[in-house]
């Protein structure tokens, strides 16, 4: 059974940082990559960062470039995003999925498999 799981989230300060861990099974984590998406309320879900699983390349979003960092443990097929000075603009459900193939994009309808999300609140 293919599970995608995403942990870390919490309420923190302007400021303030997280690490979300996206945990993996079912499938070979090293043929796909990984990304982490985010949902506001009221707002379209957004791609926030990948990485491919093969080579390691990370990619980012503008709004988060220099804040926000991911990597991957392929070993124990975890994807870290840990997140640094956030912002209230941040507060969203973050969403790790997975997406055959090595290549990252932040195209939802490519992404495979979703795990359920984790709550990111950043207070003012």
């Amino acid at each position: 059974e293919v599970q995608l799981q995403a942990s870390g989230g919490g309420l923190v300060q302007t400021g303030g940082s997280l690490r979300l861990s996206c945990a993996a099974s079912g499938f070979t984590f090293g043929d796909y990559a990984i990304g982490w998406f985010r949902q506001a309320s009221g707002k379209e879900r957004e791609g926030v960062s990948c990485v491919s699983s093969s080579d390691g390349n990370a990619y980012y979003t503008d709004s988060v470039k220099g804040r926000f960092t991911i990597s991957s443990d392929v070993a124990k097929n975890l994807v870290y995003l840990q997140m640094d000075s956030l912002k209230p603009e941040d507060t969203a459900v973050y969403y790790c999925a997975a997406k055959r193939g090595y290549s990252c994009n932040f195209y939802i309808e490519e992404y495979d498999y979703w795990g359920q999300g984790t709550q990111v609140t950043v207070s003012s």
